[in-house]
């Protein structure tokens, strides 16, 4: 196992990081062997796979336990607070067979117990019989993603690219986020295997198509305070 002070000691940086530039790299924080032996349990996993991979991955035992594992939630905490929790997780999977690109925008949307209309939150849509709601930047501000990569991410095979500092403009129209790209600084981020990339959903972020024959699966576990989305709604745990 990776040693936990190691970690702990990349989790300031990694503060450092969103609050600056929206986003920070944390070098191998689980093993080899750990990746290996979850990505066995994916490909038995019972979840609906789509095109781009899994949905609703926590109720998954693998994935709720690296989910919750001292070193994940460590960097979840130090970003959001002692109180932060896993809600969601989503498993990546880009390949010859599925290859996609996405354009630049924001993660805004969150799953919800109930569709109830509340000002500020909205459109709404259905994933798989859960709810989602476009978020105000009050409730995304408490939010973070912790994204796994379960294989390197390189030049060729669709890494993602990132405007650093974007996350501070808001929640942001599709011509907002266009001006912010022709205007500002793109990085490409590469990290390999075992590494997380930490990343405000406000963050302005996309990736291209992969130009490779091998994988890129990256598990994307979302954490929140308790206090993210006020009653009446209500985080789902998907």
């Amino acid at each position: 196992m990776i040693a936990r002070d190691r970690v702990i000691e990349e989790t300031n940086a990694a503060w450092l990081g969103v609050a600056k530039d929206g986003y920070a790299i944390v070098p191998q924080v689980v093993t080899a062997e750990e990746i290996e032996h979850l990505l066995s349990n994916l490909q038995r996993s019972s979840s609906h796979r789509s095109r781009a991979g899994l949905r609703h991955l926590l109720s998954n035992p693998a994935v709720a336990e690296f989910a919750a594992d001292r070193r994940m939630l460590g960097i979840a905490q130090s970003v959001l607070g002692s109180d932060a929790f896993p809600f969601k997780a989503t498993l990546f999977d880009k390949s010859p067979d599925a290859n996609w690109l996405i354009t630049w925008h924001q993660d805004t949307a969150l799953p919800l117990c109930e569709r109830i209309e509340n000002p500020g939150w909205g459109p709404w849509s259905a994933k798989e019989g859960i709810a989602y709601a476009h978020a105000p930047a009050t409730a995304l501000e408490s939010v973070v993603a912790l994204r796994l990569h379960l294989d390197d991410s390189h030049q060729e095979n669709g890494p993602p690219r990132v405007i650093p500092g974007s996350h501070r403009q808001g929640v942001l129209s599709d011509e907002q986020v266009e001006n912010i790209v022709d205007k500002g600084e793109r990085v490409t981020c590469l990290i390999e295997q075992a590494g997380v990339i930490v990343m405000h959903p406000l963050l302005v972020h996309a990736s291209s198509k992969s130009q490779s024959d091998k994988p890129r699966r990256v598990l994307h576990i979302e954490y929140a305070t308790r206090d993210a989305v006020a009653a009446p709604l209500q985080l789902a745990i998907a």
